[in-house]
């Protein structure tokens, strides 16, 4: 049986890694020494392609000089990456 999926987290981008993802405007990869993973993780998500199945991904935050940015981000098979924000 799957587990639940964290409530409260909507999918955003499925990619290799440092393919472009813009998280509110921002590519994380971009910032990648600054993420700083909180204490809020790991949620559970589906894989958006196969939604029977179940991954962990950390939530992280990304301080910039006029924001913060905060989001999940995991990999979903060796250099596939998701990315997922609060909803």
């Amino acid at each position: 049986m799957p587990r639940d999926i964290t409530p409260g987290w909507r999918f955003v981008s499925i990619g290799v890694e440092r393919a472009d993802v813009s998280l509110d405007g921002v590519d994380p990869w971009m910032h990648e020494r600054e993420w700083t993973r909180t204490d809020e993780g790991p949620i559970t998500v589906a894989h958006p392609s196969y939604p029977a199945e179940r991954h962990s991904m950390d939530v992280y935050e990304v301080v910039l000089p006029d924001r913060t940015i905060r989001f999940a981000a995991g990999e979903f098979s060796n250099g596939v990456w998701g990315f997922y924000v609060p909803e």
